[in-house]
């Protein structure tokens, strides 16, 4: 079982990290808001040593990532609910190329849990990684759904800019000019990977569809068997129901997130997108899917209709 051991420690104050709201650092060619990364931290990322022990969670953003993330946590805690009830998603599976990972990492009493993650593309992370065994688990989403998601997120993200139109979000998402980066380029990266990395791809959809088996499946390929018990206590604790009132970033001041113009977990459904795209939009992002996917030879179950 794992044990996040923390020494006594207090959240960096709003106000601090707020003078850094309006900057964008560009690495490699990608934005990132500045609020919560620098050239150094994204730096260190790239070096990260990785241990035979870590499991890397690699998302884009929206795709899920707080879901798996507390799938990987209720996996790992083994019916021990303490972590989930009292540590938020940021401490127990820490993205490694944020400001405050260097620090976190200083703060572990004793030897640190295996859960990590990441938004990097897979330029940035191979090299460090295939000198490890690390397991990675790829979590990809229909990026229709990716991007209503991620538009609603920066409206209410104060460190990210406004989004002035959902068809001027639409075009920069297209073109990959949006925050982390291109979709595309990202999916593309890691998949193309499988064969080098010990890496297991799931999808938004199937955790949907198959949540049993989904489960199934990581524990397998974690080699972390469960038990009835444990699978139905997962069951229980991953459900939008469940996590939609504990996950809402409560602990996140006003400032940084203005949940008042909406949620961080907004609907946790599949096909959302439909009730945003006009039948232009559905064409145009159709055409960009072919044209950059359509010879990828990767079946993934979604539908772009």
């Amino acid at each position: 079982m794992v044990t996040w051991n923390l020494r006594p420690c207090s959240a960096p104050p709003a106000s601090s990290m707020s003078n850094h709201r309006d900057v964008v650092e560009v690495f490699d060619g990608i934005r990132f808001p500045g609020f919560m990364h620098t050239t150094e931290s994204l730096k260190a990322a790239c070096s990260f040593e990785f241990q035979d022990t870590d499991v890397l969670l690699v998302t884009f953003p929206k795709s899920g990532t707080t879901w798996m993330q507390q799938v990987l946590s209720l996996i790992f805690c083994e019916g021990n609910l303490w972590p989930i009830r009292h540590l938020p998603n940021w401490i127990r599976a820490p993205r490694i190329e944020h400001i405050s990972f260097s620090s976190l990492l200083a703060q572990w009493d004793t030897t640190r849990p295996p859960l990590l993650t990441t938004h990097l593309c897979a330029k940035a992370l191979a090299p460090a990684l295939m000198k490890s065994k690390t397991r990675v688990v790829y979590m990809a989403r229909n990026p229709k759904d990716v991007l209503v998601s991620f538009y609603h997120f920066q409206r209410i993200a104060n460190f990210l800019p406004d989004p002035s139109s959902f068809q001027d979000f639409m075009d920069e998402f297209l073109e990959g000019t949006v925050f982390y980066g291109s979709w595309f380029d990202h999916m593309k990266g890691w998949l193309s990977l499988q064969k080098n990395l010990n890496m297991l791809l799931m999808t938004y959809e199937e955790m949907h569809q198959e949540p049993r088996g989904t489960i199934q499946k990581l524990s397998d390929f974690l080699q972390h068997p469960l038990g009835p018990e444990e699978k139905d206590l997962i069951m229980r604790h991953c459900s939008f129901s469940f996590m939609s009132g504990v996950v809402n970033y409560s602990l996140v001041s006003k400032e940084i997130m203005d949940q008042n113009r909406g949620k961080f977990l907004r609907k946790g459904v599949v096909g959302n997108w439909k009730e945003h795209f006009t039948p232009e939009h559905n064409e145009k992002f159709n055409a960009v899917y072919k044209a950059k996917i359509g010879d990828f030879g990767l079946r993934l179950p979604w539908t772009m209709d």
